[in-house]
């Protein structure tokens, strides 16, 4: 049986951005809790090893996959920041035009720092992918 190797854990946020190596990163990490927190109004909670999630939601797929995921979240990882938005929200690419210097994965937006992006358009990319989640997922709100 496929096991998730992303669940939340009590491990503390605190000290996991304490460990990011690169100060900027640190800093930077910092900065993104802080507009996370406020912007989804959810504490920051650690998922698997590296990633800082908030909220979440139970998805189901046709295949019968399950599971619980971040409604969002980020990483400060070695190489870049990655932040965690809906795959499949409708918004997001329109967003993403005015969000500034990033590049894209399936699920993921990667930044280099905070200074490259538009903290307003952040705001935004969160707030459309925690309502589409609750729209899409309605039975975990």
């Amino acid at each position: 049986m496929y096991e998730l190797k992303t669940k939340e854990t009590d491990n503390s946020v605190n000290e996991f951005i304490e460990n990011v190596d690169s100060p900027k990163k640190r800093e930077d990490a910092y900065k993104l809790l802080d507009i996370f927190s406020e912007t989804t109004g959810y504490d920051a909670k650690m998922w698997g090893p590296s990633i800082i999630g908030f909220g979440s939601y139970h998805y189901k797929y046709e295949s019968g996959h399950e599971g619980d995921a971040p409604l969002v979240g980020f990483s400060p990882r070695k190489a870049k920041i990655s932040l965690y938005f809906a795959p499949g929200e409708p918004k997001r690419e329109a967003l993403l035009k005015g969000f500034g210097k990033h590049t894209t994965g399936k699920a993921c937006v990667y930044i280099n720092k905070m200074a490259d992006i538009d903290v307003e358009v952040l705001k935004e990319l969160i707030n459309q992918s925690v309502l589409f989640l609750k729209e899409t997922y309605p039975s975990n709100s």
